[in-house]
């Protein structure tokens, strides 16, 4: 299972907020070249960023930060945040990303998710953010009906790299993975799944390795590396 380090980006800086409030936001470092590189020096893969200011807005608004990232480094990036048609999703690809994550655009138009997975396949991934099982959009900040096994099951036939599960609740929070809802996810979906929220410690790490049948084939972390619970190498360590 891969480790994947999540670099949020909010008014040019590395930031993390709890359960996707901005009142409830940390600013971790003003240089998000700098946190790339040292990831990437500890051992990461690949690079998860997030445009905050891109997700409340509903245009990207980092992309210039984001193409430094990307130059700056070399394992692959993916990027998420405000890419909600086709032409911001390729401003997105052409900055450098390898990969770009559609949440709130996949729930409200479902043919531009079809549209980016099969002009980009293998490049695309559904992102799932989740409260009490459903669909949250637009930031986390508005509620909807959808099932988050429904939307992987309308996605089942699509193209895509892979679905990025995040319950809403844990995010930010240190308390776990729900393991559970990622059950169901896997259930309801042929793609492979990539864990979001709630990882907190190197036991969270290992209980989302161990679970079969390859459930899950990576795990987002932030708060726990910023806040140093463990370090790179160690959760890198504890996820084979």
């Amino acid at each position: 299972m891969l480790v994947i380090p999540a670099i949020d980006l909010k008014g040019g800086q590395v930031v993390r907020l709890s359960q996707g409030d901005p009142s409830r936001q940390i600013a971790y470092s003003d240089d998000p070249v700098a946190m790339a590189k040292r990831w990437e020096d500890e051992g990461a893969s690949i690079l998860h960023l997030v445009d905050l200011d891109g997700a409340f807005a509903g245009t990207p608004q980092q992309l210039a930060v984001v193409a430094q990232v990307a130059r700056s480094i070399t394992i692959p990036v993916q990027l998420g945040g405000g890419l909600r048609t086709l032409a911001a999703l390729e401003q997105a690809l052409a900055s450098g990303v390898e990969r770009a994550v559609l949440g709130t655009a996949a729930i409200e138009n479902a043919g531009l998710l079809r549209e980016a997975a099969e002009t980009y396949p293998g490049r695309i991934i559904l992102g799932i953010d989740a409260k009490n099982g459903k669909v949250a959009v637009r930031g986390w900040a508005e509620a909807t009906e959808l099932l988050a096994a429904d939307l992987a099951i309308r996605a089942a036939d699509l193209p895509l790299a892979a679905i990025i599960y995040t319950d809403i609740e844990r995010d930010g929070m240190l308390t776990g993975p729900n393991l559970d809802a990622l059950r169901r996810m896997a259930e309801a979906t042929r793609h492979p799944i990539i864990a979001s929220g709630g990882i907190g410690t190197l036991d969270d790490v290992r209980r989302l390795a161990i679970l079969e049948p390859s459930i899950v084939i990576g795990a987002l972390v932030g708060k726990a590396l910023y806040e140093g619970r463990f370090s790179l190498k160690d959760a890198i360590a504890a996820a084979r």
